[in-house]
């Protein structure tokens, strides 16, 4: 029931006739270190993402980052596979919403976790070459009731190619997720 309502709520919310705001673009890759902060031991390790537009108001995206927990030989990885859109509700600045397949597989045979997640807010050019975004989401699996999660982004553009991404994700209960890495945009 929760999967239909959001669906039903984000196809409403879509003009189609909308474009991207000027200099925002959904045609990215990244790489990088990922930490996250939780409750008990921590974990790090590294991270891939992307974006490729489709339509100027629809855009794919890809997440996976492996990570081990610190002081042991335990780990997880982490993948996400969705679809998103993307509307220009000012001159500089997009309003965002995504959708995507999420799982969690703990690493050496240990238990998988399934589900979706959603997200919606904005991404703004706050300067030519600095690109903010503030993001709230819902993810729920087969493991978990549902979390809500808030994400706060920036990507400094040093040429029309490369810049770098840091990104903050504020998970329900305390825990965070945090990420860096060089960006290749095209």
């Amino acid at each position: 029931m929760k999967r239909q309502v959001i669906a039903l709520a984000l196809a409403a919310a879509l003009p189609l006739a909308a474009q991207a705001a000027d200099g925002i673009t959904y045609n990215y890759v990244q790489g990088g270190y990922v930490y996250s902060d939780v409750k008990g031991p921590d974990a790090d390790g590294w991270g891939l993402n992307g974006s490729v537009a489709v339509h100027p108001n629809f855009h794919l995206i890809a997440e996976y980052n492996n990570q081990d927990v610190k002081h042991s030989s335990a780990g997880f990885e982490q993948s996400r596979i969705g679809g998103g859109y993307n509307t220009a509700i000012g001159k500089n600045t997009d309003f965002v919403a995504d959708i995507a397949y999420d799982v969690t597989k703990v690493k050496h045979g240990g238990p998988k976790a399934e589900g979706y997640s959603v997200e919606t807010g904005v991404r703004s050019l706050l300067m030519p070459n600095v690109e903010g975004y503030a993001k709230v989401g819902y993810m729920d699996t087969n493991k978990t009731s549902g979390e809500a999660f808030g994400r706060l982004g920036a990507n400094v553009m040093f040429n029309q190619n490369w810049g770098l991404n840091a990104d903050v994700r504020l998970i329900q209960g305390g825990e965070r997720q945090y990420f860096i890495g060089p960006r290749f945009t095209w």
